[in-house]
């Protein structure tokens, strides 16, 4: 997903990958915002680690990365966003260069296949469960190997991200449709008791309500960006104070960029294996300065707001 800065935020949807790439992701998650006053922040990504297992959710990490425009690792120009042409053959899917991949996870894969000496593991655990799940049949199928990736139901599926700039929507017109709710379900009710409702609406509702209010035109929203805006909350309880949000080790603060929102888990299928991962919001912090940092990564701050019992 690409994205822009500054301006009113950006909405991300959720489509179907493109058949043609990879299906390796191991992330909910990667943003492609490159900063346009910044010619070392040229090619400038993100990228948030989740585990699908609930007692690791705290695990949540954030990581990002940037480059200039000539760099060693990209072309100075931009590809072409059309998929390559069919030419009747198939794509070689395995790195002729750099570190060998673990074929289950996507982490570095320093054991080899004692047989075919092509596939590489991160761990045992991870050969075993692809040697039971394929592999040991097409071991020695060499074309099979370099042509094929394996889906062990084990990553989050991969979805691409398409963006559109939110709409405003006053909050005049959504009291209006709520009114409409509330009469419609309740019925008639005495206006004395309407009043009494009213006024013990809690501080929990009202930040509840305006998380409604924003997504209400975009209920499908999965990801919201915005250096440097303001996220929206779900829920009145954790929400981070100033103190909370540590600065980068350059010194600098950190400000806000993007959130994740809870519509994503629908698309996960993060309980496949029984287990489930949860949020409510999760929102990532980032240096203000998008300090520099060579060909490396730096990580930045994730906070995590789980969705409380809300009415």
């Amino acid at each position: 997903m690409a994205v822009a800065s500054a301006g009113p935020a950006e909405l991300g949807f959720v489509e179907a990958a493109p058949a043609w790439r990879l299906r390796s992701e191991q992330f909910p998650s990667k943003l492609y915002a490159p900063l346009p006053d910044r010619a070392d922040a040229f090619h400038r990504c993100l990228f948030l680690f989740c585990c699908r297992v609930p007692p690791c959710c705290a695990g949540l990490r954030v990581f990002r990365n940037q480059l200039p425009r000539k760099n060693d690792f990209y072309s100075y120009e931009p590809p072409s966003e059309n998929p390559p042409p069919e030419t009747g053959e198939s794509v070689c899917l395995q790195l002729k260069s750099g570190a060998h991949l673990c074929r289950v996870c996507g982490c570095l894969g320093p054991k080899t296949c004692s047989r075919c000496h092509k596939a590489h593991y991160c761990s045992k655990e991870h050969q075993t469960l692809d040697w039971r799940l394929g592999h040991k049949q097409a071991c020695t199928q060499s074309e099979y190997l370099d042509r094929t990736i394996p889906d062990h139901n084990f990553l989050f599926p991969e979805f691409e991200i398409v963006i559109e700039t939110e709409d405003e929507i006053t909050p005049e017109v959504v009291e209006k449709e709520n009114e409409s709710e509330i009469i419609g379900s309740m019925g008639e009710v005495p206006e004395e008791e309407l009043d009494s409702m009213a006024k013990h609406e809690s501080r929990e509702d009202k930040i509840f309500q305006k998380f409604k209010t924003k997504i209400a035109l975009e209920p499908e929203q999965v990801l919201r960006y915005g250096r440097g805006i303001a996220p929206i909350w779900i829920s009145g309880e954790n929400i981070p104070q100033e103190k909370d949000i540590p600065d980068c080790p350059c010194g600098a603060k950190r400000i806000f960029e993007f959130q994740v929102m809870p519509q994503l888990l629908n698309y996960l299928k993060a309980d496949t294996l029984g287990r489930s991962v949860d949020w409510g919001v999760v929102a990532v912090f980032t240096c203000a300065e998008s300090c520099r940092l060579g060909i490396g990564y730096t990580e930045e701050f994730v906070w995590k707001q789980d969705i409380t019992d809300t009415p």
